[in-house]
């Protein structure tokens, strides 16, 4: 994803998530969160900081129908997300190019570290 010309598999592959509803990912993120014992209410402290939306807003994004695409776009990313580092799926999320991927990338590592066990404290920068 960081060098070279992406594939037309890849790019087929980018569009559909970034078409895949937010209400649909969320779902799939407190399913894994509550797998490893932690919670919706951590999950949803991540998430607001990540996004700046709090609770309702949340609310309102999950019951919208919305795609990845429009809730990104609508949404104010928090500054520190460029001291997320790491990898998601093999790919450092800071080499990720694509801004709306990038910004996927980001949650993903956040919703990863949660389930990982990391503190709050650690994971809110």
């Amino acid at each position: 994803m960081t060098t070279g010309p992406l594939s037309s598999r890849q790019l087929a592959n980018m569009q559909r998530l970034f078409a895949t509803p937010f209400a649909e990912i969320y779902s799939l993120y407190v399913t894994k969160v509550q797998r490893k014992n932690r919670s919706e209410a951590e999950l949803r402290t991540v998430m607001s900081w990540l996004t700046d939306l709090d609770g309702t807003q949340l609310d309102q994004a999950i019951a919208s129908g919305e795609s990845l695409q429009e809730f990104f776009a609508r949404v104010t990313v928090h500054p520190n997300v460029v001291l997320i580092t790491g990898s998601v799926c093999g790919v450092k999320v800071q080499e990720v190019e694509d801004p709306l991927m990038r910004n996927i990338r980001y949650m993903d590592k956040l919703v990863d570290e949660l389930a990982q066990g990391k503190d709050l404290e650690r994971i809110l920068r």
